[in-house]
């Protein structure tokens, strides 16, 4: 099974993801780009928030999501069936892809969606949508058991959780908890992009 990235259209992969399967996030949506933007504009956002909330994005990861996925595949009791990563665009890309890739449904809750409280803070001072803010040490999984997949995830220090399932035909839905939200939106480019800022 290899990674999937995105060249511009969805190309046939290795891997597999079937309708009723969990859908697991490991790592935290935006953090990258919330990052990004803690160093390029630092002296304004400490006129907002204390330096001492600010100081997290200034820390490395303590893991390395992509190691551990590659890690395991290829034995015997793999966890996951399909992962990719995600990247520019955000987390709502990623998910687009995901769908795209393995030509199925999805259903995704946005209130599942694993993101830092500094990202959340950033994203509202600035108007910015964290869901599609650059993402690094960030992926999306395909499992036949979540909860297990969360479990070997966490007890590697990766941050994991449970945001959603595949379902059958094409559709991408979005749900906000018990509330239905709609259908996901086409991938719009990153959010750092409406703030003039570079990813790296």
């Amino acid at each position: 099974m290899r990674n999937a990235g995105r060249p511009g259209g969805f190309e046939k992969r290795d891997g597999v993801m079937r309708p009723g399967q969990d859908i697991v996030m490991a790592g935290y949506a935006g953090l990258a780009g919330t990052r990004v933007i803690g160093r390029e504009r630092r002296e304004e956002a400490e006129g907002w928030f204390h330096p001492g909330f600010l100081r997290c994005l200034d820390e490395p990861d303590t893991y390395d999501a992509a190691a551990w996925f590659k890690g395991q595949e290829g034995k015997k009791n793999c966890p996951f069936t399909a992962y990719i990563p995600a990247a520019e665009g955000g987390i709502l890309t990623a998910v687009w892809d995901l769908s795209g890739i393995y030509q199925t449904g999805v259903e995704v809750d946005l209130r599942l969606i694993l993101m830092r409280q500094v990202t959340v803070e950033l994203c509202e001072r600035y108007g910015l949508n964290p869901y599609r803010l650059l993402c690094g040490n960030c992926f999306l999984a395909a499992a036949d058991q979540g909860g297990r997949l969360v479990r070997l995830l966490g007890e590697a220090g990766i941050p994991a959780g449970v945001i959603g399932w595949a379902r059958k035909g094409d559709a991408r839905r979005i749900r906000h908890g018990e509330e239905e939200a709609g259908y996901l939106e086409r991938p719009q480019p990153d959010e750092l992009r409406r703030m003039g800022l570079q990813s790296l």
